[in-house]
């Protein structure tokens, strides 16, 4: 029997939480004192709740809450003045200040700040509030639970007098109902029906408001899917007729029937007796459409296998066979040229699950020589490095006990790195990973240590001096500083002797492991474009001002790729409304065009240096080089264009690179405006640090964000096992299916949205498909638009149907809904190795992610091992030959009746008829027309699933097919990669 999956999205929440605290409240910007309002969490942790008496309730919805930390003493007079009022001093409000911060994505987001009595009590709230908000899983709870806490949120709301005004509630249905109908609904069910009437909260339960909606917005869809499963002869299902329902409706045909039991009529009965809300009908083994209905919002029919939201991969692989999310520039928060620069970004990048943040740094001009975090020459705001390095300690392991790596793009003096290096030491403490795990030393061939092995510890990845090198100069560095001239600058900048200088210029290059990479010698940020004088100069000022040039094949990585001028002033336009340094349109367009990036030092303090271990930048030379070199901490990063041009050449070469040791990929130069490239292409590779903007929601980072929301939002996603085995090849242009990998038919029918917005507005749905370019389809499939209906549209499109997907594990299926001016109002990304067949709600996210409670689409999804044309017969046989037998004998039985005696039956070929596509009798023989073509293919698939066996995954579903464990049958898809994929200039 199919057990239910019991979804514990519920975090337990301290008494203390529910009863309520007094606390004091304030916002600096606009500025807002309340004293004494005693905030609650709800049971299910919600809302924080207050209410003022003589003052409406408020509510802070805990899902769009990013961090809970220690506040500090606010400095502003009107503030200080309003605690005095009350008899605080600042001495008082040590340790007691709260900071709640929420937004609707990691940018724009709101501060709300409590002060408690004391420092426990605070501290108390603290840890509470966090368990709380960083329940990823409650972002995934069903419609019915949505609809509750929608229902919760209105009671929370109450007027002046405490109780619920009848406004509120119309608002809910405003856009697709009249006022007089909504009325009318409220009318009949008892309750206050005018205007300005009020409803007293013990009145409103959530019985009533489920009976509200259903009488406002009636869910015709799933009455006419009711009828069309009992045959439209009854008002109920039978236990027989739910059952040929979960199996035929619910189940995925290609999960393993040992590990997923069909439905059977015990387990048909657990439904019925959950949602089933006539106690009569529940008796008799009957199902209502409404409790039909009850059952397909729960969270039995999440669209997504629940479980995957859980911790369930393997976490003892090497560091290289992760997906990690990455993010660039962590420190803005906008555009890359006047832009502004933030610490709270690391904060809240960190909080989201990212595992690699970068810092750029360089030398602070104050009098404190400060090393600062900006975007160097690019008139950003600076911050201070040592802020930013608290702030990575405080939330780095606080959604995700998984190994952070600091990607430093260093350009500080040695001055001002030692100081880089001692704050590492001295604020991480034992968070850094100093020295490499005795198991994993940096030799050749040696692989990488797994996110388990390196749980908690702060990786740094800067450039590291050679061995020798390093040991000689730290020698030097700890004899002087015994010697007690710890305040000598040449010792504490790690200079060499007179001997070292003088040689100095000759073996510059010779200090480093290896040079930097195109990727890594541009500082990894072509962010720089020349002017078009630099672009025309040539010879050795050329290479020295990183000009434009034609570039060697061998020095490809050696020089900065210049970016077109032209292409960052016509980027720098579309997003001049982000905070930064103000600069004056026309002179913007000429620091632009005239801007050169400076690359990373090359000179570095052994102190820093000798803190890097697992993550060496190298320059790359080519993948030959770096196969025989064997150097698994090793690892090169690549800007988008040349990391597509490698894959245009070297695609496979690029895949096996990623099966032992890192790469990073970055934007280009010519993205100022701080968008994103498309990372799916680069993850077909199976590059681990996909590196974006977190700052822009785009369609990018919404594909980063719903893959890694996957595994329990720990920022690591192990990858397929072909793209981790050095015995298999992977190309990730192949058009047909790889080794041992089942493709798969993916089919979508939408049937209707709800409550999509409190506007009377048109909408339409789009369906687009991401995984390899062959797999990837996108701007195809649309619903029509609905207009005037923001509340419940009927779509009721035919299926739209994604015929081929070889590579389902790196497939993800995103639904979107639109307005009729093409603007999102919600989207859901939905990675395919997860996806639930079946008739299904989706609840939607707005563009950062976040869940936008209400809103969710209705579709039917139907996924298949992929056929190609004539096959279908016998894999309709072979999937069920159950069916297929009492088929042919209710034939024969039915020729018997015409008294046809049955051994007068000959044996023949099976037709090519639609009609007749089940076969034969018992003991027949089954023939099937095949095109040359699909019979070679059939041949070749099942020749390489015979010589490759799929491992099995710890804890993973296995999509393998219940009966057709040797026809897996491929069919040639023409496409062009890049064009597949609109890779955006």
């Amino acid at each position: 029997m199919t057990k239910s999956y019991e979804f514990n999205w519920q975090k337990h929440l301290p008494e203390f939480m529910q009863e309520g605290t007094s606390f004091d409240r304030f916002d600096e910007d606009p500025y807002i004192f309340e004293p004494n309002c005693r905030m609650k969490v709800d049971e299910y942790g919600f809302f924080i709740t207050w209410k003022i008496e003589g003052k409406e309730g408020q509510v802070l919805e805990c899902s769009l809450i990013n961090s809970i930390r220690v506040g500090a003493i606010p400095k502003d007079p009107k503030i200080l003045s309003s605690f005095e009022a009350v008899g605080k001093t600042e001495a008082d409000l040590e340790g007691c200040i709260i900071c709640i911060c929420s937004g609707t994505d990691l940018v724009n987001l709101s501060f709300m700040f409590l002060v408690a009595e004391n420092p426990d009590i605070a501290r108390k709230w603290i840890e509470g509030l966090r368990s709380v908000i960083h329940n990823f899983k409650a972002n995934n709870v069903c419609p019915m639970t949505c609809l509750k806490k929608h229902w919760m949120r209105m009671c929370f709301l109450t007027n002046v007098n405490g109780k619920i005004p009848v406004r509120g509630i119309t608002r809910t249905f405003a856009s697709g109902k009249t006022e007089k109908g909504i009325f009318q609904a409220l009318k009949d069910l008892g309750l206050p029906s005018g205007k300005n009437d009020e409803i007293e909260p013990p009145d409103f339960t959530f019985d009533i408001f489920y009976a509200l909606t259903q009488k406002i917005c009636p869910r015709t869809d799933i009455e006419e899917l009711f009828k069309n499963i009992n045959g439209n002869k009854t008002d109920y299902l039978t236990v027989d007729q739910l059952v040929s329902f979960l199996n035929e409706n619910q189940r995925d045909p290609r999960l393993n029937e040992i590990l997923f039991p069909f439905y059977d009529p015990k387990r048909a009965m657990q439904i019925i007796e959950k949602y089933e809300r006539d106690e009569e009908l529940k008796k008799k083994g009957r199902m209502s459409s409404d409790g039909f209905c009850r059952y397909l919002m729960s969270d039995e029919n999440a669209p997504v296998f629940l479980d995957r939201l859980e911790l369930y991969q393997e976490m003892d692989q090497p560091l290289a066979h992760y997906f990690i999310s990455s993010s660039h520039n962590t420190y803005l928060t906008g555009r890359q040229f006047g832009g502004k620069s933030s610490v709270e970004m690391y904060r809240q990048v960190l909080l989201s699950g990212c595992r690699c943040v970068e810092l750029d740094c360089w030398d602070g001009k104050g009098e404190d020589q400060e090393p600062i975090i900006t975007h160097g020459k690019a008139m950003c705001t600076d911050i201070l490095f040592k802020d930013v390095i608290q702030a990575i300690k405080e939330t780095a392991f606080v959604t995700s006990d998984y190994p952070v790596i600091l990607s430093f793009e260093n350009h500080c003096s040695k001055l001002q790195q030692y100081k880089m290096a001692k704050y590492c030491e001295e604020i991480f403490g034992d968070l850094l990973l100093r020295q490499p795990l005795e198991s994993y030393s940096l030799e050749p061939g040696r692989p990488l240590p797994s996110p388990n092995e390196l749980k908690k510890k702060i990786l740094i990845k800067n450039k590291r001096l050679k061995p020798e090198v390093e040991q000689r100069q730290l020698e030097s560095l700890k004899k002087h500083m015994e010697a007690g001239e710890t305040n000598t600058p040449a010792i504490i900048m790690g200079e060499e002797d007179d001997t070292e200088n003088a040689e100095k210029e000759a073996e510059e290059k010779d200090l480093i492991s290896e040079a930097p990479s195109l990727s890594e010698a541009t500082s990894e940020k072509e962010t720089s474009s020349v002017s078009q004088s630099n672009a025309v100069s040539s010879g050795k000022d050329e290479e020295q001002n990183n000009g434009v040039r034609k570039i060697p094949d061998d020095e490809v990585t050696e020089i900065s790729e210049a970016t077109d001028a032209t292409d960052i002033s016509e980027a720098s336009d579309q997003d001049n409304n982000k905070k930064g340094v103000d600069v004056a349109e026309d002179s913007e367009e000429a620091l632009i065009a005239s801007y050169q990036y400076e690359s990373a030092t090359t000179n570095i303090h052994p102190y820093l240096s000798a803190m890097v271990n697992y993550a060496q930048p190298v320059k790359f030379q080519g993948f030959d080089v770096a196969e025989e070199r064997n150097i698994y901490h090793n690892m090169s990063s690549f800007n988008e264009s040349v990391g597509l041009g490698y894959l245009k050449t070297n695609a496979i070469e690029f895949v096996n690179y990623n099966k032992r040791q890192m790469s990073r990929i970055y934007p280009k130069g010519g993205r100022v405006d701080s968008s994103n490239y498309m990372p799916q292409i680069f993850w077909n590779a199976g590059c681990q640090m996909v590196s974006l903007n977190f700052q822009t929601p785009d369609l990018a980072m919404q594909l980063n964000q719903g893959k890694f929301e996957y595994n329990g939002s720990c920022g690591y996603l192990l990858k397929p096992d072909f793209m981790r085995r050095s015995d298999r090849t992977f190309d990730p242009f192949s058009e047909t299916p790889v080794d041992g990998v089942i493709a798969a038919t993916c089919s979508v029918q939408v049937f209707s949205g709800q409550f999509l917005s409190d506007k009377k507005i048109g909408t339409y749905v789009e369906v687009d498909m991401y995984g390899l370019p062959t797999d990837t389809i996108r701007k195809e499939f649309r619903t029509r638009m609905v207009m005037n209906n923001g509340l419940n549209p009927a779509y009721n499109e035919e299926p739209f149907v994604f015929r081929k997907v070889i590579l389902p594990d790196l497939a993800v299926l995103r639904i979107a809904v639109y307005d009729d001016n093409n603007k999102l109002i919600g989207q859901r990304i939905l990675p395919l190795d997860g996806l639930q067949a079946g008739y299904r709600h989706i609840s939607l996210r707005n563009e950062g992610n976040k869940p936008l409670s209400l809103p969710t689409v209705f579709c039917q999804i139907i996924l298949k091992t992929y056929v190609p044309d004539g096959f279908g017969a016998i894999v309709d046989a072979l999937s069920d030959p159950k069916k297929f037998l009492t088929i042919a004998e209710k034939r024969a039985d039915q020729m018997k009746a015409l008294g046809i005696d049955t051994n007068d039956i000959a044996d023949v070929p099976s037709g090519s008829s639609k009609n007749d596509k089940k076969g034969k009798g018992k003991g027949d023989t089954m023939k099937v027309s095949v095109t040359q073509q699909a019979s070679s293919e059939m041949a070749q698939t099942s020749n390489s699933i015979n010589n490759n066996t799929t491992e099995t995954k710890r804890g993973e579903n296995q999509l393998c097919s219940r009966h057709v464990t040797h026809i897996h049958a491929v069919c040639s898809l023409s496409q062009t990669a890049f064009v597949a994929f609109q890779i955006p200039h």
